[in-house]
C-alpha cells in the first residue's frame, strides 16, 4: 500500500497556469496575447474585415448586412457579366471577371484598408443624388495600360513604384472605369433607371471621402483576369446611395427578370384572353317602393322607359364597359356596341 501511493513532488508538475484557473473565486489567471485577441476577436492570419466572432463581431453588428437585400447579389451578378463582355471588347483580350465577396463595412475602415498606391474614381449616381466610389489597384492599372498599349501576352507587367501615375495612365484608367460605370446602368435597368457617371479621380484616400467614416457601405470586390494579367477592382456603395430604391432591393428573386418571371407572365396573358366573363345589357333602371313590387303578380307589365333608339350600357359585375343600341339578327336580340365607357376612378376601384 506504501507503494502505490503517490509521491508529494507529483503535485508540483501541475502547471501554473491550470492549477489557478481550477482555484477558488479569488484565483486569477493572466490571459496571453493569443488569447486576448481570440476574445477580441481579432486574427493576425486573415482579413480583419471577416471577424465574425468576440467583441469585433458585436461591433460590427450594427452594421445592415447586404443579404437583407435579396436582389443586390442579382445586379451584382449580372454587373460581373456585362463587364466580361464589354472589358473584351475595350481590351481585344480574354477577360475574365468573377466577383469574389459581397460585405458590409464602415466607410472609415475601408479609406485606412485601401492598399496604396492606387486609383480611387469617385462616380455619381444621378436618379439617386448620391455618390459612389470605385477603386483599381496597381496591378490592374498596369495591366490595363500594358494590354492597352500592345504590350506583349506571356510577360508580366511592369510595376514602377514610388512614382505618381501619368496622364496617360490615368486616361486609360478612366476609360476603363467609364466602361465599367456603363455596365453599372445596364445592371440597374431592369430594376430602377440610374445613370452612373464618373466624377473625378482620386489618388489619395482622403480626397474621395464620400461619406462620413462611421456611414455604413456594401463593398464588391471584383477580379479582372487577362490571361497572365490582371488585377483586383473594388465597388463601395453607400448604403446612403442604396435607400430611394431599398424598397426594390427587398423583393425576391423569382426567375429570368428582376423579381418576375417571364414564362408566368405569358402563360396568365393566354389564360386572361381566353377568360369567359358574363355581360349584361341595361335597357333601363327603374326605382320602386317595396309594397309595389311586394304586390307584383303574375300576368301584371312593367313599362320601361326606353325606346328602339335608346341607349344601352353593357355591364360585367356592375362596371360599365360599352354602350350601344338594340337590334336584331334572325331571331336573336342583338346589341350594336357603339363607343367604350370611360372608366372612373369608382369604376377602377371597381
Amino acid at each position: 500500500m506504501a507503494d502505490e501511493t503517490p509521491a508529494p513532488e507529483a503535485a508540483t508538475e501541475i502547471p501554473v497556469e491550470e492549477f489557478q484557473m481550477e482555484g477558488g473565486p479569488g484565483a486569477e489567471r493572466v490571459l496571453n496575447q493569443e488569447e486576448i485577441d481570440s476574445l477580441l476577436g481579432f486574427d493576425v492570419n486573415s482579413d480583419q474585415m471577416q471577424d465574425k466572432s468576440g467583441v469585433r463581431a458585436i461591433i460590427n453588428s450594427a452594421l445592415v448586412s447586404y443579404e437583407r437585400l435579396p436582389m443586390l447579389e442579382i445586379v451584382f451578378d449580372r454587373l460581373v457579366r456585362l463587364m466580361t463582355t464589354s472589358l473584351r471588347n475595350f481590351t481585344s483580350d480574354n477577360v475574365e471577371v468573377s466577383l469574389d465577396s459581397i460585405t458590409s463595412i464602415r466607410f472609415g475602415d475601408y479609406l485606412n484598408s485601401i492598399p496604396l498606391p492606387a486609383i480611387l474614381s469617385v462616380f455619381h449616381a444621378e436618379e439617386l443624388d448620391n455618390y459612389g466610389l470605385f477603386t483599381v489597384d496597381s496591378n490592374l492599372i498596369y495591366s490595363i495600360v500594358d494590354v492597352l498599349l500592345g504590350g506583349r501576352r506571356g510577360s508580366s507587367a511592369m510595376r514602377i513604384e514610388g512614382r505618381p501615375y501619368t496622364t496617360i495612365e490615368r486616361t486609360l484608367v478612366q476609360r476603363m472605369v467609364e466602361v465599367i460605370l456603363q455596365d453599372m446602368c445596364a445592371a440597374f435597368e431592369p430594376l430602377a433607371p440610374v445613370n452612373f457617371t464618373l466624377d473625378r479621380l482620386e489618388t489619395n484616400p482622403r480626397f474621395a471621402a464620400i461619406a462620413r467614416p462611421a456611414n455604413a457601405a456594401i463593398l464588391v470586390k471584383l477580379r479582372i483576369d487577362m490571361e497572365d494579367r490582371g488585377g483586383r477592382t473594388e465597388l463601395l456603395l453607400p448604403y446612403a446611395t442604396l435607400e430611394p430604391i431599398r424598397k426594390l432591393l427587398l423583393q425576391q428573386f423569382m426567375g429570368e427578370k428582376f423579381g418576375r418571371d417571364s414564362i408566368w407572365e405569358s402563360h396568365l396573358a393566354t389564360e386572361l384572353w381566353s377568360t369567359k366573363v358574363d355581360i349584361d345589357a341595361i335597357l333601363d333602371e327603374q326605382v320602386m317602393p317595396l309594397n309595389r313590387i311586394m304586390n307584383l303578380e303574375v300576368g301584371q307589365t312593367i313599362m320601361l322607359g326606353a325606346g328602339p333608339d335608346s341607349k344601352i350600357e353593357l355591364r360585367c359585375r356592375g362596371v360599365p364597359l360599352l354602350t350601344g343600341r338594340m337590334g336584331r339578327v334572325g331571331s336573336s336580340v342583338a346589341v350594336r356596341v357603339d363607343a367604350a365607357v370611360e372608366r372612373t376612378d369608382a369604376s377602377k376601384a371597381l
